[in-house]
This record gives C-alpha cells, structure tokens and sequence, in this order.
C-alpha cells in the first residue's frame, strides 16, 4: 500500500469529523431501571439475587435470580457502560421463575435483580460485587 500525503490528510480530516459528531449519553442505572418499572418503584422482599461478594475476573461473573410468580426479571449492572445485561420473560407453562448466567463487570459495582410480579407490582434485590480484574476493557 502506498500512503501519500494527500491519503494521509483525508483520513486525519475524516478521524476529526467522526470525533466531531455528537455522541448520545450513556443511560445510567437508575434511568434503566426506572424505563423497565415505567417509573414504578420497585418494593424489596419476594425475589433471591445471588451473586459473589468477590469476583476474581469481571469477564464471567455468575448471577443466579429467583422470584416466585414473576412474569418477567431484568438484571443491570449499574456500572457498566450499558447497565441492561438481561431480561427473562416467564410464561405460564414456566415451572419456576428463576433465571442464572454470566455477566461482564467493568469495575466493582451493584448488580439489580428487578422482577414484574404477576399483580402488576415490581421487586427488586441488589449485591455488591468487587471486581479485581474488570471485564469491559479495565
């Protein structure tokens, strides 16, 4: 490949004009809750969010959730650049309503287990989890 000046200059001017651009902000934690609760506060009691105290590496951290007669559990992490890491939806044909996996945490931070119970009502439990090794590039 030959790279001239004239190559060079247009890719430094089309690197500024991309930078230049506006960038949308970054919801937080709070913000993502409150959109899956439609701005309903969420009560405490009736949902287990199990997660470690201590992650060793934040590239698979597991989270495990249980809420009896949820139709629906979002789990964030409020530190995260994206704070929605999942949502499972029950049906009623669903034995139980308790979902796990493993997420990525970029730093220590709260992971929120929010479930939609049944009545329309919203519960939601929250665990620290310190994270020595982060997982989003930290």
């Amino acid at each position: 490949m030959n790279l001239t000046r004239r190559t060079a200059l247009g890719l430094a001017l089309g690197g500024a004009a991309v930078a230049a651009l506006p960038v949308p902000a970054l919801a937080n934690g709070a913000e993502a809750i409150a959109a899956f609760t439609g701005g309903a506060t969420a009560g405490s009691g009736g949902i287990t969010l199990t997660a470690p105290e201590i992650a060793e590496n934040g590239n698979t951290v597991p989270v495990a959730v249980d809420a009896p007669g949820a139709t629906a559990i979002a789990v964030f992490a409020t530190g995260n650049p994206t704070p929605e890491v999942a949502v499972f939806t029950f049906g009623p044909a669903a034995g139980s309503q308790m979902a796990s996996t493993r997420i990525r945490l970029s730093k220590t931070q709260d992971v929120v287990a929010v479930a939609k119970m049944a009545d329309g009502s919203f519960v939601q439990a929250s665990a620290t989890v310190k994270v020595t090794i982060g997982g989003c590039g930290g």
